[in-house]
């Protein structure tokens, strides 16, 4: 199947380039004609050969069309919309988390004089989660940030932003519904098409991660060389129906059904996309640094990498509240599966032909993880919780009181 798949792209990618070809040279031969003194007798001179393109382009058109991986019909959509990308050589073997290698620790778990609480106590002591409300509006896994809370939140999404600015991403606002094409584009649309919320009324989609309108934002364009790594972020709040494992991680924040997240993602040459992903992952484990949170990050192994990605590493920030690490941030290099889906190409130089970039994603960061991680990291003995001092500028205030210190109305 695969030897199949690879002959059906190659024939899409020749179908694609006849047309580009076919159509630039009939352009220079038609401003050839506008420039002629006698544009008549040019046109009726040239005309054999405009109309041998005109000819090669619609018959390339009309391959384009009938392999387009998009098209209802075409025998590349099936097959790949079961088959994940190719991995690196260099992500390690394994079947499952358990075989997933550590590459790199910051920072030491704090050690407490008391017995730390969990994030969702925590919270609802001081006022600032409310699950029981959020349940009435919207059901379960769902949550109302209040007051400190919700600021700090905002903080955190101003504080992540603003880094992402100094780090030459360019801030994007896209919208949260997207069509079908562009879910398929960025392989949202496979065997997990079920996690996704669609309006069936439109058939559009709400956007599990920004990384879907990030990378499709050049969908079928042709890049120049000079404007990669092209490089986007974007502060949305994200959907999915299947918020992980069933039972698992269910309180709190840590897997929500809508949850806020800034998204970074590169479009860059294939060449420099293994570097490119050290740089993005450094990109978010630099804000948890900033934040003075311990983590760690981890190289997925064969059997813990998803559909879209040919290497992945998890960055996970240690929670007091369960004694363990969990992932707050997860960066990939897609290498080219996004790119061909979405025809997001680029030509090395002016004489050769265009040919898909790579395209990374990663979470810098999710602002729910990242919240809860703060009021358990920082937690203090009267039930407080301090406020980093990278954060006091964004959020106003130093700490989050107890309600035992707040002044009777």
């Amino acid at each position: 199947m695969v030897d199949e798949i690879l002959r059906l792209d190659a024939e899409y990618r020749s179908a694609l380039a006849s047309v580009e070809e076919a159509t630039a040279e009939k352009n220079r031969l038609s401003s050839q004609i506008g420039k002629a003194p006698d544009k008549a007798a040019a046109a009726n001179a040239l005309r054999p050969q405009l109309d041998a393109l005109a000819g090669r382009i619609a018959q390339g058109e009309e391959r384009v069309r009938e392999l387009s991986p998009e098209a209802e019909g075409s025998p590349l959509r099936a097959p790949l919309e079961q088959m994940p990308n190719l991995l690196d050589d260099t992500v390690p073997d394994g079947a499952g988390e358990d075989a997933n290698v550590v590459v790199r620790s910051w920072g030491e778990p704090p050690k407490f004089a008391f017995t730390p609480k969990p994030h969702w106590e925590l919270g609802e002591a001081l006022d600032i989660f409310d699950f029981k409300r959020a349940a009435r509006l919207s059901g379960s896994r769902f949550s109302v940030l209040k007051g400190p809370g919700a600021r700090l939140a905002r903080a955190l999404t101003h504080f992540f932003l603003d880094r992402a600015n100094e780090r030459g991403y360019v801030e994007i606002a896209p919208p949260s519904l997207v069509t079908r094409a562009t879910m398929w584009s960025t392989g949202q649309l496979s065997k997990f098409a079920d996690a996704m919320f669609r309006d069936d009324d439109t058939g559009l989609y709400l956007i599990p991660t920004a990384e879907v309108p990030l990378t499709a934002l050049r969908g079928g364009e042709i890049l120049e060389v000079a404007e990669l790594p092209c490089k986007y972020a974007a502060a949305t709040a994200c959907f999915r129906k299947e918020a992980g494992a069933a039972g698992k991680d269910t309180r709190g924040l840590v897997r929500q059904h809508q949850f806020e997240k800034v998204e970074l993602v590169w479009l860059c040459e294939p060449n420099a996309s293994s570097e490119a992903l050290e740089r993005l992952t450094e990109d978010a484990a630099s804000l948890l640094r900033e934040l003075e949170l311990p983590h760690r990050i981890v190289a997925l192994c064969a059997g813990d990498v998803g559909f879209n990605a040919a290497k992945t590493y998890d960055l996970e920030v240690w929670l007091p509240g369960a004694n363990a690490y969990r992932e707050i941030s997860s960066c990939s290099n897609c290498t080219d599966f996004q790119a061909r889906r979405a025809a997001i190409r680029f030509r090395p130089d002016s004489k050769s032909k265009a040919e898909p970039v790579h395209t990374l994603n990663g979470s810098g960061l999710a602002i729910g993880r990242t919240l809860l991680a703060i009021v358990e990291n920082f937690q203090q003995p009267d039930g407080s919780i301090a406020i980093p001092e990278v954060l006091r500028r964004y959020t106003g205030f130093d700490r989050i009181a107890s309600r035992a210190e707040e002044p009777a109305p």
